[in-house]
């Protein structure tokens, strides 16, 4: 990726482990959503707001290269892909150290308090552009 938006680095939680002592597959993307929620807040954006909306997901996709363990130092990379009209088209990569361990794509929309997709605006388009 060459040029991720937002760079979130973390740690495996034991909590997240199966039995096997590697991370459970759905949870990869706890740790992508934290670092899309870093990104928003840290440009003044609200997750979701009872009166505005917020940005559920609609698409999400993985592929795993490397297992992750509880203890692993991670860095999760987000980029954006796309922006459309009330979407946004996130690819994502997970590294342990120097090796890729996942990448994927997320897909959000932009929606209005009763779920249904309302347009993004200038001025967030423009942060998200940079």
């Amino acid at each position: 990726m060459d040029r991720p938006l937002q760079r979130h680095a973390c740690e495996v939680a034991f909590g997240d482990t199966d039995a096997s002592g590697w991370m459970h597959f759905p949870n990869v993307f706890r740790y992508v959503e934290a670092a899309e929620h870093v990104f928003l807040r840290s440009h003044g954006l609200e997750l979701y707001d009872f009166d505005q909306g917020g940005w559920p997901r609609a698409h999400v996709e993985c592929d795993y290269k490397k297992p992750l363990r509880a203890g692993d130092r991670l860095e999760v990379r987000l980029a954006l892909e796309k922006l459309g009209g009330s979407s946004l088209h996130w690819i994502f990569e997970i590294w342990k150290a120097d090796e890729l361990a996942a990448s994927g794509k997320m897909v959000t929309v932009r929606v209005d308090a009763h779920g249904k997709p309302r347009p993004i605006e200038d001025s967030l388009r423009e942060i998200l552009t940079q």
